[in-house]
């Protein structure tokens, strides 16, 4: 079974056998609706719910910074008589009080992928370890590029989010040069690190973000990027460059 659905397999799991007896309505709330990480999540889900005989509520952010429709979907899930709710937050410290809400009210609240701040504002996390997710991508880069002198651009998610910070510091780690820890809510950097720049997550913004990286130094010949879709964007701007080839 693919990680993300056994994620959601154990995660449901467990929202449902919190409430067995009477076929519990679910509530799910990822960042976004457009990226596949999250569609995946939803998909996971709707079939898992199908297989244990829950209703699934889904909604989700118009983009990763949308707070405020994660706060209104919380609200209405509440409402509809969810018996759970499994989030990914787009703002870690300020979807605390909606989720200490719901749990007052008797709502099991599971975050997913997003650690709240603090942890104990859900009743249980599943996630990815990011930091370590970042170590495995810059390992396999700095392999990747061998003995050439590295000219890093880094697309990034947007500033206070840990999911991506973590990736980002993990990278640095794994690529061999001083990074801060899994703990801190700073971006590392380091010389050979010439542009960052803040994709969104989102394939259009991570195009314009290497866009704009290529503007600064064409040389640049090792990009990371936090997800899929920033990839899709890069490689875009890269391909439209001349540069997709022969690094």
């Amino acid at each position: 079974m693919p990680l993300r659905h056994s994620l959601l397999a154990t995660a449901l799991f467990a929202a449902c056998a919190a409430h067995a007896a009477d076929a519990p309505v679910i509530g799910l709330i990822t960042k976004t609706e457009t990226n596949p990480y999250f569609v995946a999540i939803r998909e996971g889900a709707a079939a898992e719910a199908k297989a244990r005989g829950a209703k699934l509520l889904t909604a989700a952010g118009k983009d990763v910074r949308d707070h405020a429709s994660q706060v209104a979907a919380v609200e209405n899930m509440i409402a509809a008589g969810a018996r759970a709710i499994l989030i990914t937050a787009s703002d870690s410290r300020a979807i605390v009080p909606v989720l200490r809400k719901a749990r007052d009210q008797g709502v099991l609240v599971i975050a997913l992928d997003t650690p709240t701040d603090p942890p104990e504002a859900v009743d249980a996390w599943f996630a990815t370890d990011n930091y370590e997710a970042g170590v495995l991508i810059g390992q396999y880069a700095k392999a990747a590029l061998g003995g050439r002198k590295p000219v890093v651009a880094m697309l990034d998610l947007v500033p206070g989010l840990s999911v991506g910070t973590q990736r980002h510091n993990g990278f640095l780690r794994g690529f061999g040069v001083n990074a801060p820890d899994a703990r801190s809510s700073e971006l590392g950097t380091d010389a050979s690190v010439v542009c960052m720049v803040d994709s969104f997550g989102d394939q259009a913004k991570g195009q314009a973000a290497m866009e704009n990286c290529l503007q600064k130094n064409g040389d640049i010949n090792l990009v990371y990027t936090v997800n899929e879709p920033a990839a899709a964007g890069a490689f875009n701007a890269l391909k439209r460059a001349g540069k997709e080839k022969g690094w």
